[in-house]
């Protein structure tokens, strides 16, 4: 796995995202208390930024249509979004977070 710096852990808010470019790919790095996730940070119903819209309850909602993607699995909760976002692998070390945008943990290939 190849790790990259993606930020701070406390630059990554408690109730929404923080967008970061890891590599080649934008991702929306969230928080679920104690736990950090990296998703890709487009919506993939629309192109709309994910890190723009609300982190609660393990999910981001994409602010403008209302679906909301499970920050472990990258898949939709809710409509109108049927397809799964890209997951990241994500390591905390020493008060920054690493994300590896080579893999992905769903299978799902970012675009």
């Amino acid at each position: 796995m190849t790790f990259e710096r993606a930020c701070a852990l406390s630059d990554v808010p408690t109730d929404e995202a923080l967008a970061v470019t890891v590599g080649a790919h934008d991702v929306a790095v969230a928080r679920d208390g104690d736990e950090v996730y990296a998703l890709q940070d487009l919506c993939s119903h629309a192109s709309v930024s994910l890190s723009e819209g609300e982190v609660a309850d393990c999910t981001v909602e994409c602010w403008l249509h209302g679906s909301r993607f499970d920050l472990r699995t990258g898949k939709p909760t809710g409509l109108p979004a049927t397809e799964p976002v890209a997951t990241f692998p994500v390591e905390v070390r020493g008060g920054d977070v690493y994300v590896d945008t080579t893999t992905t943990l769903n299978g799902v290939t970012p675009s």
